[in-house]
């Protein structure tokens, strides 16, 4: 549905218009008519209409002026004139067409075609932009892990823990599973980033994953499969700092 708003100070010129657009053009449907520029601009401020169909020479303010002091403009403009002399200046206005009055039916027909064309693009491109960024969003969880002659691809959610194993890294999955990850612990710990703390000098541990912090008998963390990972000292305020927000 295409929502539109006519602007013209002669009532008929506005009557003969509406009447062409419901007999010819039936997904656009007509909020509002104004014969006052200064009320429409408050209506087209309001409604954020689709389309606006607006005269050119009025009375108390011309279009140009009135398109000039709106703060809404995200819509498609169809200029409608009894006089082809304003058509550059409504073009540099990016009008999307410049109808002659008394409107032809033909030409009505041909700028909502253009309308509803440039409506689906826009549409599409946000369909399009909103796809991309869950791309984005899925590649950066998951991650590219080196391992002994084969690459892991992995979400990082699905990591629980990961333990230093001197060159190595045991990288410890939700699963249950283990995997060798051919670099250091440091390294490991770059490529997770956000999310995942360093709770010792030898193990890293997902921040989300985290049920416990058990402070006797040593300190340690319980993960939400039971592990027990434990916590050096001098990571215990930090670590406490983040999990307490």
């Amino acid at each position: 549905m295409i929502k539109a708003i006519i602007v013209d100070d002669e009532f008929n010129a506005i009557k003969n218009l509406k009447w062409e657009i419901e007999r010819f053009c039936g997904d656009v449907k007509v909020l509002d008519t104004f014969t006052d520029p200064v009320e429409a601009i408050s209506a087209i401020n309001y409604l954020k209409p689709d389309c606006v169909f607006l005269d050119i020479e009025m009375p108390e303010m011309d279009g140009f002026e009135m398109l000039n002091t709106l703060k809404y403009r995200s819509f498609d403009l169809i200029i409608t004139s009894a006089y082809d002399n304003y058509a550059i200046k409504a073009f540099r206005q990016h009008a999307m067409d410049y109808l002659l009055k008394p409107v032809d039916s033909d030409d009505l027909i041909e700028a909502i075609d253009r309308i509803r064309a440039n409506k689906q693009k826009n549409v599409l491109g946000s369909e399009l932009k909103g796809l991309f960024e869950e791309w984005r969003e899925e590649g950066e969880k998951r991650l590219a892990l080196p391992m002994a002659g084969k690459t892991l691809y992995v979400d990082r959610n699905d990591i629980l823990y990961c333990k230093s194993d001197g060159n190595y890294t045991e990288v410890f999955f939700e699963n249950g599973g283990k995997e060798v990850f051919s670099k250091r612990l440091k390294e490991l710990e770059d490529l997770l980033g956000q999310g995942f703390f360093r709770v010792h000098n030898s193990y890293l541990a997902r921040l989300n994953a985290i049920k416990e912090f058990v402070n006797h008998d040593g300190q340690y963390l319980v993960l939400c499969d039971g592990t027990n990972v434990p916590v050096s000292r001098s990571k215990k305020g930090e670590l406490l700092q983040m999990l307490n927000g």
